[in-house]
C-alpha cells in the first residue's frame, strides 16, 4: 500500500481555511506554551530551586470564553507537570575503589552535616557509598532509620551523577568483617586521598565508626564545598510525611502573620552535659549531676556551672531569654513557636516567658494527637518538624550555639539570608547580671541588648579561619558562603572531580 505523501504546512493552511487556520493556530500556540510550562517546571526540578507560580488568567476588558479556556489549559499542563516525576540526572560511570558504611553518630543535625560530609568524600575517592546508619545509642535512643526521617529514593537518585549509592551491600561482601575506624577530626581532602584510599583499595570495605566533624571547615576546594551545599539543601530532604506535617505548621502558623522561632534548648539533656544549672534548685542540680556521672562517654564531669554561664557556654534560661527578646523590641503579641524537646522544669519554667509573651506555642498546640502520634517516640523525627518550622520563620533564635541552631542558621543563609539572631551569651549574661542588680535601668539594658547585636543578623559574611584551631572556627554549615549569592542562584551541577 502506497504511503500517503505528507501536505506542507501552506498546503494544511489553504485547505482549511480562514476559520479553521485560525483555531489551529489558537491550538498550535496553546500546545506550544504548555510544552514549554512543562519543560521550565522539570528544569527548575533539575536544578533544586522553586518552581515559579503558574500564570494567572487576568480578566479580559473584551469579555469571551476564550482566556479563561486558555489559563485553564495552561493550569492543566501545570498540574500534570508536578504529577510528572522529574527527570533524572544521567548516571555517572566510575570504576568504583570499595564501599564505604558510614555510622552517624549525635543528633539530628549533627547527623545531617556528616552525611554531607561523607558524600562528598565517597564522591572525592570515587567509592560507593551505602545509605548511612542512624545514632541509636544517643541520650535519646531513637530507633529510627535513615529511611524513617529522610527520603531515600530522592538521596539516591538526585546525587545519581556524582557518587553511586546502595541501600546494602552487595551479597558477596555482607559475610566480610569491614575495617572500622574514625577518620581524624577537621581533615582535609588530601588527608583522605593519601591516608584512607589506600586503605579502602585494599580491604574493599571501610567503616567510618564516626562522622561528625571529620572534614575541614576551610581549605576544601572549591567544588567539594559546593557538593556539600548541594546535599544538605538538594539530596537530604526529609520524609513526604514530615514535610507535610512541617509544611501544615508553619501554614497554620502563617494564617495570623509572621512568626519567630525560638530554639530553647533548656532541655535536660542539655543542662546536665554542659554543667548549666544557673537557676535550678540543689535538687535539680543533683539530679543533672547524676545523669552526666551516668553516661560515660560525657567526659566533663566536674563542672564550675557560674564559671561556664559567665563564659558564655552555657543555654540561656527560659527567664534569661525573656529579657532579652523584651529588650530586643518584640512586642508581647509576637507569636513565638518553641522548637525544642520537653523543657526542663515543664511549665513552671516557661512561667515567666508566657506570661510577658502569652503567644506561644509549641507542635502539641498546632497539631491533634492523631497527627503527632506517630512520631512522637522518635526524638528525631520530632526534631525534624522543628527544623522545618524554624527554616521558613521569620525569625530565629537559638538560646544555645548548638548543632540545630548552627546547620538552620546555614540554611536560612542559603535560601536568602533570612534574619537569624546570634545571641552573645557572655556579653549578655553580664548585662543581665547588671540589670537583676539594679546596676542598670531597663532603658540601658535595652539599649545594651539592642546595640549588642546589630550586627548578629546573619548580614552576608564570610566565615571565620583560625588556622590550626578548626574547633574555634566558624562552622561551615552555619554559614556556607562559597554556595551563596550568584553561586547558590546557579547551583551548578558538580563535575569531574578528579583525584
Amino acid at each position: 500500500m502506497a504511503k500517503q505523501k505528507a501536505s506542507p504546512p501552506g498546503a494544511v493552511r489553504r485547505r482549511l481555511g480562514g476559520a479553521g487556520a485560525s483555531a489551529v493556530g489558537w491550538a498550535l500556540r496553546v500546545a506550544t506554551s504548555i510544552v514549554a510550562w512543562t519543560l521550565l517546571l522539570h528544569l527548575f526540578t533539575f536544578l533544586g530551586v522553586p518552581r515559579p507560580p503558574l500564570p494567572i488568567a487576568r480578566p479580559s476588558c473584551l469579555g469571551g470564553r476564550n482566556n479563561s479556556t486558555a489559563a485553564e489549559a495552561v493550569v492543566a499542563a501545570g498540574e500534570a507537570a508536578h504529577r510528572v516525576p522529574p527527570a533524572l540526572p544521567p548516571r555517572r560511570l566510575y570504576k568504583s575503589n570499595g564501599y564505604l558504611l558510614v555510622s552517624c553518630n549525635g543528633g539530628l543535625n549533627q547527623m545531617r552535616a556528616a552525611i554531607c560530609d561523607m558524600v562528598t568524600v565517597a564522591r572525592y575517592l570515587n567509592l560507593t557509598m551505602v545509605i548511612p546508619e542512624l545514632d541509636k545509642q544517643s541520650f535519646w535512643a531513637d530507633p529510627s532509620d535513615f529511611g524513617d526521617i529522610f527520603y531515600v529514593s530522592h538521596f539516591i537518585d538526585s546525587l545519581r551523577d556524582e557518587v553511586k549509592i546502595v541501600k546494602e551491600l552487595p551479597r558477596k561482601f555482607r559475610e566480610k568483617v569491614p575495617l572500622s575506624m574514625q577518620p581524624i577530626s577537621w581533615s582535609s581532602e588530601k588527608y583522605y586521598l593519601r591516608q584512607i584510599l589506600p586503605l579502602v583499595r585494599k580491604h574493599k570495605v571501610v567503616r567510618f565508626s564516626k562522622t561528625d566533624s571529620r572534614l575541614a571547615n576551610n581549605g576544601l576546594p572549591l567544588k567539594l564545598q559546593k557538593l556539600r551545599c548541594y546535599v544538605n539543601y538538594n539530596a537530604l530532604r526529609f520524609t513526604p510525611s514530615i514535610e507535610a506535617l512541617g509544611n501544615k505548621m508553619v501554614s497554620i502558623l502563617r494564617r495570623t502573620g509572621s512568626f519567630i522561632v525560638l530554639h530553647l534548648r533548656y532541655e535536660m539533656d542539655m543542662l546536665a552535659f554542659s554543667g548549666c544549672t544557673h537557676g535550678c534548685s540543689d535538687e535539680e542540680t543533683e539530679e543533672l549531676t547524676r545523669m552526666r556521672y551516668a553516661y560515660p562517654w560525657w567526659k566533663e564531669k566536674e563542672i564550675d556551672s557560674e564559671k561556664k554561664r559567665l563564659e558564655g557556654l552555657c543555654p540561656l534560661t527560659p527567664g534569661e531569654t525573656t529579657l532579652v527578646l523584651k529588650a530586643l523590641g518584640f512586642p508581647r503579641d509576637t507569636r513565638i513557636y518553641i522548637a525544642s524537646g520537653e523543657i526542663y522544669g515543664g511549665e513552671k519554667r516557661l512561667a515567666v516567658l508566657k506570661t510577658e509573651f502569652p503567644n506561644v506555642v509549641r507542635k502539641e498546640m498546632l497539631l491533634s494527637d492523631d497527627e503527632l502520634g506517630p512520631f512522637q517516640k522518635h526524638s528525631t523525627q520530632m526534631a525534624a518538624l522543628d527544623y522545618l518550622v524554624s527554616v521558613a520563620s521569620d525569625v530565629f533564635i537559638p538560646s544555645n550555639d548548638g548543632n540545630m541552631a548552627k546547620v538552620v542558621e546555614g540554611h536560612r543563609r542559603f535560601t536568602g539570608f533570612h534574619k537569624t539572631i546570634q545571641l552573645d551569651r557572655k556579653k549578655l549574661v553580664e548585662l543581665i547580671d547588671l540589670f537583676e542588680d539594679q546596676e542598670l535601668s531597663w532603658e540601658e539594658f535595652s539599649v545594651g541588648v539592642k546595640e549588642l547585636h546589630m550586627g548578629r543578623m546573619s548580614q552576608p559574611t564570610r566565615r571565620r579561619v583560625i588556622p590550626g584551631q578548626p574547633k574555634e572556627e566558624d562552622y561551615f554549615y552555619a554559614n556556607p558562603h562559597e554556595c551563596l549569592g550568584p553561586a547558590r542562584k546557579r547551583m551548578e551541577r558538580l563535575k569531574h572531580i578528579e583525584i
